[in-house]
């Protein structure tokens, strides 16, 4: 089970989202607006900013410009996973 960094809770708060540990084992979280479940982002197999930024604040800077440059086509679509991913865990 993934564990929630601050990070990732202030920008929920900030995007009017809620975040919990996903149920799909799969995915890190799932995001629900007004209850709803919107979206369930992040593959458990991989780091993520706030993880990075636990390590090392220069490794965390250069894989996020990195994930950002690899999601660039999707990332910008509101409401898609690939948003949500982008917004909360990058």
């Amino acid at each position: 089970m993934y564990d929630i960094k601050p990070y990732t809770l202030q920008r929920a708060k900030a995007l009017g989202v809620s975040v919990m540990p996903s149920t799909n084992p799969k995915k890190k979280l799932d995001v629900f607006r007004d209850g709803q479940k919107i979206a369930s982002v992040g593959a458990i197999g991989y780091k993520d900013y706030p993880t990075y930024l636990l390590e090392n604040k220069e490794v965390a800077k250069e894989r996020r410009r990195l994930y950002k440059i690899r999601h660039e086509k999707t990332r910008r679509d509101v409401g898609s996973p690939s948003y949500w991913a982008d917004n909360l865990l990058w």
